[in-house]
């Protein structure tokens, strides 16, 4: 009872927290952009404002993967998360006009395993590099008896800008409008509580089995990384009239958050066809299919409002960045509701 404790014997490794923070210097380093100030290890993070903003808003958004984390952690496979991450933030400011400034990332632990450290760290270098903004710091925590090894959890603050007069919103949406939907690479980040119940329970499968209706695991299925759209929109976003992420909620609950109360939203189901995985989903879980647009993006990702005159510059755009692009409805006179036909 008198023996002398230290903070390794209440569960916190200061030398595996030293070796974390060594492992991730060159992947931070890696993502500096013109904007960068500063060196690796301060106690903050500095940016330097774009030379030609003139009257810039800064847009913030902060976010997580989930439980999409979870079969990270059960195939051993992490980096995939940190992509997911900063993908998912980038498109959330995205809906409102924005570009990337910087990043900043928080991943806690119950026990901390360098290793694991960089692998999602590596994640979040390459979703920055991809979408051309500075991971300008973060936190590495690990706390005992919060968390059990080896689940970890973690999260992402993105910070970017857009010219006041630029912002895209519910203002600019009108009558007759188009709606275009871009193609979603999987699941994304969203709904893994329910997949993951269904893939293991219902379907029986481990993250190494075969996904049915597929040649690829159950891990390479669920960890598909949340696809950027900024590349896709960021030549055409001056004929943006709105924009909806489709993340929790699905279709119904984010495309609603684009329209003002005097207009609705006509989505055709039938304009394109839903991703097998989801299909998979929906048979073995028995799940019904309002369920699952309100759960899922059901290859959905992310949907433009524009004009029609507009709208095939816009589907060209996607197109040439390998995005999928089509018409999935109409904007009409109404009351701020997604209607499902």
């Amino acid at each position: 009872m008198n023996a002398p404790l230290d903070y390794r014997s209440a569960g916190v490794s200061l030398h595996a927290a030293d070796e974390a923070k060594e492992r991730i210097k060159t992947l931070v380093e890696s993502t500096a952009t013109a904007g960068s100030r500063g060196v690796f290890g301060g106690f903050g993070g500095m940016f330097r404002m774009p030379d030609q903003a003139r009257q810039p808003l800064l847009v913030a958004s902060a976010d997580g993967v989930g439980t999409k984390v979870k079969v990270a952690i059960e195939a051993g496979r992490h980096d995939t998360v940190g992509h997911d991450l900063v993908n998912h933030c980038v498109n959330d400011i995205l809906v409102q006009g924005a570009t990337p400034l910087f990043f900043l990332d928080y991943v806690a632990f119950g026990e901390l395993v360098p290793a694991v450290v960089e692998a999602v760290v590596r994640g979040v270098a390459a979703g920055c590099r991809e979408n051309g903004c500075a991971l300008l710091g973060g936190e590495t925590a690990e706390m005992p008896g919060v968390y059990t090894p080896p689940d970890y959890d973690l999260a992402g603050f993105i910070v970017g800008w857009v010219e006041e007069s630029s912002v895209i919103g519910p203002g600019g949406v009108q009558a007759n409008d188009v709606l275009i939907g871009l193609a979603s690479a999987g699941m994304h980040t969203n709904g893994y509580s329910l997949a993951r119940r269904i893939v293991a329970e219902r379907l029986g499968l481990s993250v190494h089995d075969r996904f049915p209706d597929s040649s690829y695991s159950v891990a390479d299925v669920l960890l598909r990384v949340h696809r950027s759209y900024l590349g896709a929109l960021r030549p055409v976003l001056a004929d943006v009239h709105a924009m909806a992420h489709i993340t929790g909620g699905g279709i119904p609950g984010n495309l609603a958050r684009a329209l003002p109360p005097h207009l609705d939203a006509v989505v055709e189901t039938g304009s394109w066809e839903i991703p097998s995985e989801f299909q998979v989903l929906e048979r073995a879980g028995a799940v019904e299919r309002p369920e699952m647009l309100r759960t899922f993006n059901m290859g959905v990702g992310i949907i433009i409002v524009t004009s029609a005159s507009n709208a095939g510059a816009i589907m060209k755009s996607a197109r040439d960045a390998g995005v999928e692009a089509w018409v999935l409805g109409s904007i009409v006179p109404g009351s701020g509701r997604v209607l499902m036909q």
